[in-house]
C-alpha cells in the first residue's frame, strides 16, 4: 500500500470541464490512486474511461451544502450507481444535527447507505469546520449507527478543511473498524503523512500528483 493508493484524486469544481476530467483519470491511472472524485454529471464518463482497473468511480452526493431532501440524497445516490460509481460521499444535514435532530440526521445517512447496499461505499462528509467537537462526535456516532463505510471531515467548500485535532477525534469516536477520511487544504507528502498518523485511512486532494512526486502544489483547490 503506497500514499497513492489512499487518495481520491479529486475535481469538483463547478467549471471543470471534460478536458480536466480526463486528464484526472489518466493521472489516476498513472499513479493508481484509490478512486477519482468526481461531480455526478462526470460519473458515467470516467466509469467508461476507467473499465478494467482497479480505480473507483466516486461522487458527490447532497453536495456541497447537504441541504437537500433525503429523497433527493436517495436518488442522486442510485442514479449515481447506475451511472458507475462505486463510492458515494454523502453531506450530512448540518443544521439538523446543530438543532439536535438526531433521528433526522441517522435517517438521512441511512437513506443513502441503504440506496448503495452492496453496491457502492458510503463516506458522510460531516463538514467539521462547522461543528463543535461534541457535534463532530454526535455526528460521527449517528454515522456509525446509520451503517456508513467512512466519516470524512470536510467538502473543501466550507470555512476550512481537515486537521489532525478533528481525524483523531473521529478515529477515537468511530473505533477501528470504520474508515475516516481526511479533506479540506492537503497539499503535501507531510500533510499526508500527519492525518495518516492521526488515524486517516482515505485522503481527499485535488493535489494528488504533487503530493506524491513531491513536487510544489500550487493553485491547488481546497478539497
Amino acid at each position: 500500500m503506497t500514499i497513492a493508493n489512499l487518495i481520491d484524486h479529486t475535481a469538483l469544481k463547478p467549471h471543470t470541464q471534460k478536458s480536466e476530467i480526463k486528464k484526472l483519470i489518466e493521472e489516476a491511472k498513472t499513479y493508481q490512486f484509490a478512486s477519482v472524485c468526481v461531480n455526478p454529471t462526470w460519473v458515467e464518463f470516467a466509469a467508461k474511461e476507467l473499465k478494467g482497473t482497479e480505480i473507483d468511480v466516486c461522487t458527490v452526493i447532497g453536495f456541497p451544502l447537504g441541504a437537500n431532501t433525503t429523497e433527493t440524497k436517495a436518488f442522486e445516490t442510485k442514479d449515481a450507481i447506475a451511472k458507475g460509481a462505486t463510492e458515494v460521499d454523502m453531506v450530512i444535514n448540518i443544521a439538523a444535527l446543530k438543532d439536535g435532530d438526531d433521528d433526522f440526521v441517522e435517517a438521512d445517512i441511512r437513506a443513502v447507505v441503504e440506496a448503495a447496499k452492496g453496491k457502492a461505499l458510503v463516506k458522510v462528509i460531516i463538514e467539521t469546520c462547522l461543528l463543535t467537537d461534541e457535534e463532530k462526535e454526535r455526528a460521527c456516532r449517528l454515522s456509525v449507527a446509520a451503517g456508513a463505510d467512512f466519516v470524512k471531515t470536510s467538502t473543501g467548500f466550507s470555512t476550512g478543511g481537515a486537521t489532525a485535532e478533528d481525524i483523531a477525534l473521529m478515529r477515537k469516536t468511530v473505533g477501528p473498524d470504520i474508515g475516516v477520511k481526511a479533506s479540506g487544504g492537503i497539499r503535501t507528502k507531510e500533510d499526508v503523512e500527519t492525518m495518516i498518523s492521526a488515524g486517516a485511512t482515505r485522503i481527499g486532494a485535488s493535489a494528488g500528483v504533487s503530493i506524491v512526486s513531491g513536487a510544489e502544489g500550487k493553485n491547488e483547490d481546497n478539497y
